[in-house]
């Protein structure tokens, strides 16, 4: 602890004090918000953010990122509190920190580099409408029989005129001062409001009381079996997911926003200490949060100072400043969530439609569609694997080869581009083993022979060749080419100095007879 002050200087221990003050007054009404979303009670929310923003600040892998209770995992975790109570959710938050552990001590959070920008733009879009759609509830109530309708009159009156007056503090304040944070302001404007004028509307304290201490050590009653295992697993996987791909791709923000580098599987294992830790302590679980982490780097929080000035700020709101949460109309923290999804969605995205290649658009649609259908971590995945599959279409289509006649009269194809899985078919076009003279060489110094199918697209059309009767020479091949052909291996002309030096990605077991 104390070594996070002796690494910053005066100045930036004033920043990010600060910072980390700014970031707590915006993270009590979110993490009440993101709590009322996930169908639990507020201070199971504003735990999360205490803890995950204290742990995360201190064993995380990028100083100056904020953590705590978000919208993604909120809307993951619905069905399992409905369908099986909360503390299947405090259960599911253990294991998913596990399994974030997990991920972070094998090494994998390297892998958030395959992610390309249009499949981030896509996920950030598909959360901001995540979001939104999940404060639209707000705007339903339930009457006396059990039915859920629409909210009218008066009530939808006063929860929209809540609604407008937040977001305009929110845009039009910082216009005129950033001494105090907007939000801020905006939840105490309405708040006043709607206590000066007695309106009739829903607030934090309808729902329950958000007063308590410290958070207390508690483990999740649920039966230590296989049955529980079944019920909490596929949450505790997709959370885990969702939560690193969040975080990780908010790392490569703050990275590019600070010009610096974090470290992505470091942060794996912070995530998933402070989810574990969070879900022995009551909290709903979380990740890396966009905004909040924004707030930071802009406000001047640039070290780990400014999370744990952050987090301790907020533990305090909890214990002493209770009472004046539990007054905030719904409506304003609605209000604050739609400035949210405004300041969350890429709207840059608009302006790109036909300025990119159309690939890239359908995968930044599907990503946000696969989002709000699904969950984040499918869409993230679908949309690499999209982007994957795009790539190698593209690259299949580079393989052709120029065509010359050699001293002796052969027909001498000299191959340029990769030779992989997608190119094959446009490889195997170039030959034409029934037209071409008796001698044929294949040179192969500017291709590369990639995978297994490209050994076996290899080895095929030395067959075409052998049953026309006609001479193949394949040069410039790789010693682990030569190895692994089975048809074609005694064609190859071998020059030690020439021949690249490259691997195969191929199981060699496959070659085996």
């Amino acid at each position: 602890m104390f070594s996070l002050i002796r690494k910053n200087s005066p100045k930036n221990i004033k920043n990010d004090t600060l910072s980390g003050l700014t970031v707590a007054l915006a993270l009590v009404p979110e993490a009440v918000a993101f709590a009322l979303v996930a169908h639990v009670h507020p201070l199971v929310g504003l735990y999360a953010a205490f803890i995950m923003g204290l742990l995360t600040a201190i064993l995380g892998g990028r100083p100056g990122m904020i953590s705590g209770a978000t919208g993604a995992i909120a809307v993951v975790v619905v069905a399992l509190v409905i369908n099986h109570g909360i503390e299947y959710l405090f259960a599911a938050v253990v294991l998913m920190g596990l399994i974030q552990i997990l991920f972070g001590v094998l090494r994998l959070g390297k892998f958030i580099r395959l992610v390309p920008h249009p499949v981030f733009l896509g996920f950030v879009n598909g959360l901001a409408l995540v979001i939104f759609l999940a404060q639209l509830q707000h705007f339903k109530v339930g009457d006396e029989t059990g039915a859920v309708h629409w909210l009218s009159g008066n009530a939808l009156y006063i929860m929209v005129g809540l609604v407008v007056l937040t977001m305009l503090i929110i845009e039009f304040l910082p216009r005129l001062t950033t001494a105090i944070p907007s939000t801020l302001v905006a939840i105490v404007v309405g708040t006043l409001i709607t206590i000066g004028l007695d309106l009739d509307t829903r607030t934090v304290g309808d729902m329950a009381s958000i007063k308590g201490g410290l958070p207390q050590f508690h483990l999740p009653e649920v039966p230590f079996d296989l049955e529980t295992l079944r019920i909490v697993l596929p949450y505790a996987f997709i959370m885990a997911m969702v939560g690193l791909i969040e975080s990780l791709l908010t790392l490569n923000l703050v990275d590019e926003l600070t010009e610096t580098r974090g470290q992505p599987n470091r942060e794996c294992i912070g995530q998933g200490v402070a989810n574990s830790v969070t879900g022995v302590f009551g909290g709903m679980g979380g990740c890396a949060m966009v905004g909040q982490s924004i707030i930071n780097i802009k406000s001047g929080g640039r070290g780990r100072l400014s999370g744990v000035v952050a987090a301790l700020f907020l533990l305090s709101f909890i214990l002493v400043g209770s009472p004046l949460i539990e007054q905030i109309p719904i409506g304003v923290l609605v209000g604050v969530m739609f400035m949210v999804v405004i300041g969350t969605f890429e709207w840059c995205s608009f302006r790109l439609l036909g300025k990119i290649p159309l690939p890239d658009t359908l995968i930044g649609i599907s990503v946000a569609v696969i989002t709000v259908f699904a969950d984040l971590a499918i869409a993230v995945i679908t949309g690499v694997i999209l982007s994957a599959l795009v790539f190698a279409w593209q690259h299949a289509k580079q393989i052709h080869a120029e065509i010359s006649e050699n001293k002796m009269g052969g027909k001498v194809y000299s191959l340029n581009g990769p030779l992989f899985f997608a190119s094959v078919q446009n490889f195997q076009e170039i030959f034409d083993p029934k037209n071409d003279p008796d001698d044929v060489v294949v040179d192969f110094k500017n291709s590369r022979v990639a995978d297994h199918s490209a050994i076996q697209a290899i080895d095929k059309l030395a067959e075409r060749y052998l049953r026309e009767g006609k001479r193949l020479h394949l040069k410039h091949v790789s010693p682990e080419c030569r190895l692994l052909l089975k048809t074609a291996g005694h064609l190859v002309e071998v020059n030690v100095v020439e021949d690249p030096q490259y691997h195969v990605a191929v199981d060699k077991r496959d070659f085996i007879s």
